[in-house]
């Protein structure tokens, strides 16, 4: 039966807290042995080497609550709290032929070394699939769209790990799970919040979620920094004000006028039945630009980039990334501050040549838009500048991830706010309440 060794005591993925005594427990033992048969049918072809890492207490504490679930479930644990080596632990335990699902190129390459560097296995034994790489092995890392072509096959394998799981729900991947035969499935993510709410349908392509920790409780408990999250609120120029209020006069006079005939499209909400008017009706389309004209005006602030030079001032010793919703902030400020930059349209090859110079401490400062969410590989900071972002607690998550990683002192999040715009709202949304965790 797969078993995790640790320093402290053999941990049986599938039999710890199952001794029922009762009915129940003969149903138990007939689906462990099940598992056992699974296990041996799916065996890795070559001996699974020890993980050279010890894992913290959490990391142990998700391996055991997946293994309660009989090896199907999904992990939460904020960015820089060390999913990966969740995985890894997994991946020890079972010694069964491993399919590792990932969002981009970049993570692709960055799991292919990490299994390969902490495990000491070879390119026989460790593949890659996506990005121009077609080299199945016992233990692949495929990138989801190429997990997603119709005539994949995913049959050969045991275990199948989601990073970033809650891509998984969508329409072009969730075919991934029904097409693979994989008993054994474990989702990794900082947040699981889809805002079409299709998270719920993981507990089927998956499994439930099985173990979760905020944050707070990690850094409280000296697992990721402590970090401190900061509100910076700046006023719009008179010219920015003037235009703001009428941009939101005319988008609110056009709701209010048209309220019931917009209630009667059967869209979901009044803003669904804004955008999909849009399409015919100029009115419709004026008011849906004004819109986010003033939403522009309000996350671009001119007295933002004075409240950014202000804040790098004050950590001129520190390590930084700033985030902005928008690209034409992200020139602006890479532009008036003399910052190096990376957006969607950064080349590969520079993007990679910033981070590098990040993490070497060439650069001790840098300013991006969403691609460094997720999906890359980037060098730790201790201080995150939010100029602007989207309501989604994901996106809060993984920019405060960015700064987590263990470390002496604090980690800061600044997030920088129009005052008296519905930025202000937006940024309540998105901040996570704090669920209460023994």
């Amino acid at each position: 039966m797969p078993t995790l060794e640790t320093e402290a005591a053999d941990l049986d993925l599938f039999s710890a807290g199952f001794d029922n005594g009762s009915e129940e427990q003969d149903d138990e033992e007939a689906e462990m042995e099940w598992l056992d048969a699974a296990a041996e049918e799916y065996a890795l072809p070559f001996e699974m080497p020890a993980f050279s890492l010890t894992p913290r207490p959490y990391q142990k504490d998700a391996l055991a609550a997946w293994g309660k679930a009989h090896g199907r479930g999904v992990v939460v644990l904020p960015t820089g709290a060390g999913k990966t080596v969740v995985a890894f632990i997994a991946m020890e335990a079972m010694k069964v032929r491993t399919l590792v699902v990932v969002p981009t190129i970049d993570l692709m390459h960055q799991w292919h070394d990490g299994i390969r560097e902490k495990f000491s296995l070879g390119a026989d034994e460790v593949g890659m699939i996506g990005g121009g790489f077609q080299a199945e092995r016992p233990i692949t890392v495929i990138t989801y769209d190429s997990a997603a072509m119709p005539r994949r096959d995913l049959s050969r394998f045991g275990l199948l790990i989601f990073d970033e799981a809650h891509h998984l729900p969508s329409s072009s991947y969730r075919t991934i799970a029904s097409r693979a035969d994989a008993p054994f499935r474990l989702g990794l993510s900082a947040t699981l919040e889809r805002s079409d709410g299709r998270h719920d349908d993981l507990r089927t392509l998956i499994g439930p979620t099985v173990f979760e920790r905020q944050p707070a409780t990690l850094a409280r408990d000296k697992h990721i920094a402590d970090y401190k999250v900061e509100r910076v609120s700046v006023d719009l120029t008179d010219d920015e004000q003037a235009r703001y209020d009428q941009l939101t006069n005319n988008f609110s006079w056009y709701m209010a006028a048209n309220r019931t005939r917009l209630m009667m499209t059967g869209a979901a909400n009044l803003f669904e039945a804004l955008i999909r008017s849009a399409g015919h009706d100029p009115a419709a389309r004026n008011a849906l630009r004004a819109h986010r004209e003033a939403r522009m005006l309000a996350m671009n602030a001119e007295r933002k980039v004075q409240a950014v030079e202000t804040l790098l001032r004050e950590h001129k010793d520190d390590k930084v990334i700033v985030f902005s919703e928008w690209n034409v902030l992200v020139n602006d400020l890479s532009r008036r501050l003399c910052l190096p930059a990376i957006t969607y349209r950064t080349h590969a090859e520079e993007r990679r040549d910033i981070l590098d110079k990040f993490r070497q401490q060439k650069y001790s400062k840098l300013v991006t838009g969403r691609v460094l969410n997720e999906g890359v590989d980037v060098p730790d900071a201790n201080v995150a500048i939010v100029v602007s972002g989207s309501s989604t607690t994901r996106e809060y998550i993984q920019r405060l991830g960015r700064v987590l990683r263990p470390k002496p002192g604090h980690a800061y999040l600044y997030e920088i706010i129009s005052r008296g715009t519905s930025e202000v709202k937006t940024a309540r949304r998105r901040k996570p309440v704090e669920k209460a965790e023994t």
